[in-house]
């Protein structure tokens, strides 16, 4: 091969690099959004895992290289210098992806929301930060990080429980597997104490119902006037929209006859193997209190079933003006949180409706 043909083949190859991370971030990031975050599957796990414990082998041994005696030698193809450092942000890139949709999927109120677009933020960040993970602080911090969020679900599909004490040992798990590569690292690079502080920060936010309750992804919700069981699905009529209001199928307000029941039903994807209890919370907005609650109602889940498990509860005799309802779990962290407008005229007489499928 000719030197003109050789310099060729380098340029192309350099600029294959370049593009390599921008192609696998759009492309991971699709199918991720394609094929996750309505449920988590074992395999969906199973995968995860896999990517944490690539990241793990590959932080062991740039730690050796770093520790064995340094010599003077020409630099190597740029796939020997920096391909474990391209690698673990390929690893670290498809851990961000596939948790950033689990909890987004799962996030229904503001702070929850933006903890998932933090997730996010760190998911574009990572695409800059190859060249940093030579600095051992902020890799341990982003492993410990992965690990932790990752076993936020694998731990509660394991037991089949959603108590917070899962979550605190899955959190607390995830920093000490984290910490324990480190002590088996060559030379114990960098400082560990983020590793923990994160941990803490993430134990605070659950707290706080910031985070989700993972693993339990939200699916469906909606308010209606009759419920029908019809074989394996629910049946809820919705007041339907004029002719002219194309870009929504249902009303925004609601309208009551005198007397009548409605009734709020609410799909959740929830493991194999889990079983539970959700709580229905129906609040009422007043000008002076603000938010009251007006009933706290619970019904049983158990989980495994791909569409969501369904569960509904109702009120009559409600005034008008603006609701809210919150799935809980038992121990008050919200799932999802739907809205919606009580109006003040009764139903009308020749009102269509539209039946919803649960």
């Amino acid at each position: 091969m000719t030197p003109s043909l050789v310099a060729e083949f380098e340029a192309r190859l350099r600029g294959l690099r370049e593009a390599l991370p921008a192609v696998a971030f759009f492309g991971g990031f699709a199918w991720d959004a394609l094929t996750l975050g309505r449920s988590v599957a074992p395999m969906d796990l199973w995968l995860l895992s896999a990517y944490l414990a690539g990241a793990a082998a590959i932080l062991w041994l740039m730690g050796h290289r770093q520790a064995e005696p340094a010599e003077v030698t020409t630099p190597g193809p740029w796939w020997r210098e920096s391909g474990p450092y391209f690698l673990l942000q390929f690893l670290f890139g498809g851990l961000f992806s596939a948790l950033f949709i689990f909890y987004f999927e799962s996030s229904s109120h503001f702070l929850a929301t933006l903890w998932a677009l933090g997730l996010g933020g760190l998911l574009v960040a990572n695409e800059f930060l190859e060249d940093r993970y030579r600095r051992y602080t902020l890799t341990w911090a982003l492993f410990g990080l992965c690990a932790m969020l990752l076993l936020n679900f694998v731990l509660p599909h394991v037991v089949g429980s959603i108590s917070a004490v899962w979550f605190v040992l899955s959190t607390l798990a995830g920093a000490a597997m984290t910490h324990a590569l480190r002590l088996k690292t060559p030379g114990q690079p960098g400082r560990i104490g983020p590793v923990w502080g994160i941990a803490a920060g993430l134990l605070v936010a659950y707290a706080l119902d910031i985070i989700p309750p993972v693993p339990l992804v939200k699916r469906d919700i909606a308010v209606g006037h009759a419920l029908a069981h019809v074989g394996d699905s629910y049946r809820l009529q919705q007041e339907k929209t004029p002719w002219w209001v194309f870009w929504r199928r249902v009303e925004k307000d609601i309208h009551l006859k005198p007397g009548e029941k409605l009734y709020c039903v609410s799909a959740v994807f929830a493991p194999s193997g889990l079983d539970t209890r959700l709580y229905h919370r129906w609040s009422h907005y007043d000008e002076k209190n603000g938010w009251v609650d007006t009933s706290r109602i619970g019904f049983g889940l158990a989980g495994g079933r791909a569409g969501g498990y369904r569960g509904y509860t109702w009120k009559q005799n409600l005034a008008a003006g603006e609701w809210k309802i919150a799935v809980e779990t038992e121990n008050g962290h919200t799932v999802a949180v739907y809205r919606f407008e009580l109006a003040a005229e009764p139903l009308a007489a020749d009102a269509e409706m539209v039946d919803k499928t649960f």
